[in-house]
């Protein structure tokens, strides 16, 4: 991921190919493709990683809380991992950011993990709808959480997710 991202940033994403970070990371194109479909799945590699994180977390969670409140600790359970990662999460999304085709990919990765997430509410015993809308809002609220840590680096990734909440909260009152 370190040599795309590298190659990403010094030419753009549309004008570095495969081979090109193959050479960069010592493997050949071969085993490049072995790993990832396509250049584009360099930047999602950790999708299914943070899907699992996130479903185990809510499998583990008591019975009986609200579904935000669930969204809240199982995304909390994450956040040690995220901050450390943060080295190529922020150049992943000015790449992303960058590149149209590149939004696109994220947002059909981005609704494959509310999809993940809903169905592991609906089997801690969320109502389906309730569980998607959940779903929808809570990766909206982890969203806003990076967008902020990102622009604000100085507090961690959990006090932002912490306020991304509180904010949620303050939505519905009557301010």
């Amino acid at each position: 991921m370190t040599a795309a991202l590298e190659l990403f940033s010094e030419n753009g994403f549309d004008q570095t190919t495969a081979a090109q970070i193959a050479a960069r990371a010592g493997v050949t194109e071969r085993t490049f493709f072995r790993h990832f479909p396509d250049k584009r799945e360099v930047l999602f590699d950790g999708q299914g990683t943070l899907s699992a994180a996130l479903s185990d977390a809510i499998a583990k969670l008591p019975l009986g809380l609200p579904p935000i409140e669930m969204l809240r600790q199982a995304f909390s359970s994450i956040v040690e991992p995220l901050e450390q990662n943060r080295r190529v999460s922020e150049p992943r999304q000015h790449i992303i950011a960058a590149t149209p085709a590149l939004q696109e990919r994220e947002l059909a990765k981005h609704a494959a993990l509310v999809h993940a997430v809903a169905d592991a509410l609906r089997k801690h015993g969320v109502e389906p709808k309730r569980a998607d809308l959940a779903a929808q809002a809570g990766l909206a609220v982890l969203s806003y959480a990076f967008r902020s840590w990102f622009a604000d680096p100085a507090s961690g990734l959990a006090d932002h997710l912490d306020h991304a909440f509180a904010e949620l909260q303050n939505l519905s009152s009557a301010n």
